[in-house]
């Protein structure tokens, strides 16, 4: 194969301008950019990754830690992520904690031996239920900066990535109000995690804001949700709204709607976090709290990339970026 010594040699340069001429910098001129890269096509150069990453310290490559890949949400922020990395020149390794505390310290500790630059991450259910942060914090003692999306912990500074949770419920909730729904039903199967516990939140304030009752229901692990949704409905006579604070039981509210003679949303109105492609398993179709995973996921990747090339404002000044979602009119509201 190969290599830069002998790309300088056959062209009369330096390795050194060689190497920038591959690199494209501003140093070495158009044309010598041209004939190295001409002549390094030919040869099928490709440089070699591993000495160029002890050279420079640095591995181009990401860690990303999520909970759950079979979440739709945190499957679309990854394809964000990868996107954007890839757009500068970054790999990624990815590892899914399974919702487990041991499991993402397992994690941190194996790709932060040499391995990755830095981590982008969502925090597993168990770590947030135990509120332990420490791995996080050794992690970045060792000059590994994280970044954290969707689910953070505040008391860890890093830079971080969410969605206006608290707000987005509020305004879902006072647009149900506006239908002139009085009984409306909050439902949430994350209820034990950050996001969960201000989206409930957003809820009550809408309602309480209007002096009417509030209605929770909380869906656990294990659960049947379309038993749990129907001994509500059972329950509530009078429902006449629902938000739901995850992907799914909006649009199971709505199918179990017809068991009650219930018409949406001439009877009640539905809306919940969700994504399009998980909206159509309903008739009518769920309107929506959209949270723009991806752009999630290239907001975490940039602000990563940003600090690794010392880009940042300054070392130690960390940010939180608000994605704001977007309520996605459809037929389950009015």
């Amino acid at each position: 194969m190969v290599t830069l010594k002998q790309l300088a040699k056959e062209l009369g340069v330096s390795i050194s301008t060689v190497s920038k001429a591959l690199n494209d910098s501003e140093e070495i001129g158009e044309d010598t950019r041209k004939k190295v890269k001409e002549l390094a096509a030919l040869y099928n150069y490709k440089p070699n990754k591993v000495a160029l990453s002890l050279k420079q310290n640095k591995t181009k490559t990401i860690g990303v830690i999520i909970p759950d890949i079979l979440n739709h949400f945190l499957a679309k922020v990854l394809f964000g992520i990868e996107r954007e990395a890839n757009l500068h020149g970054y790999n990624i390794i990815t590892c899914i904690s399974n919702e487990s505390l041991q499991k993402e310290k397992d994690s941190l500790q194996l790709l932060a031996n040499g391995s990755v630059d830095g981590f982008i991450l969502s925090i597993a259910e168990e770590t947030q239920t135990k509120n332990e942060i420490n791995h996080f914090k050794e992690t970045i003692s060792k000059g590994l900066p994280i970044v954290m999306f969707d689910r953070v912990a505040h008391d860890v500074r890093c830079d971080k990535v969410i969605v206006d949770d608290f707000e987005a419920t509020y305004n879902a909730t006072k647009s149900l109000i506006a239908e002139k729904r009085r009984d409306i039903v909050f439902m949430s199967n994350i209820d034990n995690i950050s996001v969960g516990k201000l989206r409930e939140r957003g809820y009550n304030k809408a309602m309480l804001e209007e002096n009417l009752n509030t209605h929770v229901l909380r869906i656990k692990k294990g659960d049947d949700v379309q038993q749990k949704i129907k001994r509500l409905y059972k329950k509530y006579k009078k429902i006449d709204g629902v938000v739901s604070a995850d992907s799914t039981s909006g649009v199971v509210a709505i199918n179990m709607a017809r068991d009650f003679k219930k018409k949406v949303p001439k009877d009640v109105s539905v809306v919940g976090f969700s994504s399009k492609s998980v909206s159509i398993h309903s008739v009518p179709k769920l309107t929506i709290i959209r949270q723009h995973a991806k752009k999630i996921g290239a907001k975490a990747a940039q602000l990563l990339i940003e600090r690794l090339n010392n880009t940042a404002e300054a070392k130690d000044d960390y940010t939180t970026k608000i994605v704001k979602t977007t309520l996605v009119k459809s037929k389950s509201t009015l």
